[in-house]
């Protein structure tokens, strides 16, 4: 292994990079793959949808492998050019010394893959730790932005960290202790609200087991950095999602995005299942049928 690894084990790594490779093969259209080099190092990128199409960045969820949540945005691949990046430093195939969510390092490292893509702005998409890579590119450069849509996302404001610790932290500590399966049904039964698919379960078990997870999220952003930020926002959230609950992140939301053209509570977890993602893709194509 390197100086600079996410991975506990080489073969860690290996066993985390077949479960990327299956789950590519799962998807239901086709994807090209491409390696961008950007100032903080390779990053490895799916692309799929019509190539003539608009292009939309899709960003994935934190500590988790980017065909999974490419595929709940399978939708949006039959209008539009999507472009979906590895994060740095999370589990795939892009360069694993990790960026800082603090400051404007995702923003550059978003402007490097745009340059390369010959792309000057377009439209985002982004769940969880997704959605708070692009409040940074919001943050130092807007002007990258056509329009966004926030799922279930970081760079807001936190759920409660009580309920974390208790529901997430401790049962985490006795499946890494112990890899009894038990632990690891609670902590995605909390997340999904008791409906994530089998294999996503057994993927996000296997994270956990040979993954140095990302503990830093992207900063919270303030009003002040969205000053100059004015392209229409969609925010997508789940009332029952431990990380980031839909009945925090509205007033904060509110405060904080000057556009926001529409927010919406759903009655999910942080992972969504099956029926949500229906409904939250047709929230997303008729927000971008109008602002793109």
């Amino acid at each position: 292994m390197g100086r600079e690894t996410i991975y506990k084990s080489e073969q860690g790594k290996k066993r985390i990079q077949q479960h990327y490779e299956d789950y590519l093969q799962s998807l239901d259209f086709q994807v090209e793959r491409k390696y961008i080099e950007t100032r903080f190092g390779k990053t490895h990128m799916l692309v799929a949808g019509p190539a003539e199409g608009k292009p939309l960045f899709v960003f994935q969820g934190g500590n988790c492998i980017n065909p999974m949540t490419m595929s709940w945005f399978t939708p949006l691949t039959r209008e539009y050019r999507v472009y979906a990046p590895d994060t740095i430093g999370h589990p795939g195939f892009s360069d694993e010394a990790r960026i800082s969510g603090n400051d404007h390092s995702y923003a550059c490292w978003i402007s490097d893959m745009m340059a390369v893509l010959k792309i000057k702005h377009c439209a985002f998409v982004g769940p969880s730790f997704g959605g708070g890579i692009i409040l940074r590119l919001a943050a130092f450069m807007p002007e990258k932005i056509d329009c966004a849509v926030l799922v279930s996302p970081a760079g807001i404001q936190l759920g409660s960290k009580g309920r974390m610790i208790k529901d997430i932290l401790l049962p985490l500590m006795l499946y890494k202790a112990s890899k009894t399966q038990k632990y690891l049904d609670r902590i995605a039964d909390v997340m999904s609200s008791g409906s994530m698919k089998e294999l996503d379960r057994d993927i996000i078990g296997e994270v956990f087991k040979f993954v140095k997870l990302e503990q830093d999220m992207p900063k919270l952003t303030e009003k002040r950095e969205l000053q100059n930020y004015s392209c229409p926002t969609l925010v997508i959230t789940g009332e029952r999602d431990i990380f980031f609950p839909g009945s925090r992140l509205k007033e904060k939301a509110e405060e904080i995005i000057p556009n926001l053209v529409s927010f919406k509570t759903l009655e999910m977890g942080h992972f969504p299942s099956a029926g949500y993602l229906r409904e939250i893709n047709g929230e997303i194509i008729d927000f971008l049928q109008v602002h793109y």
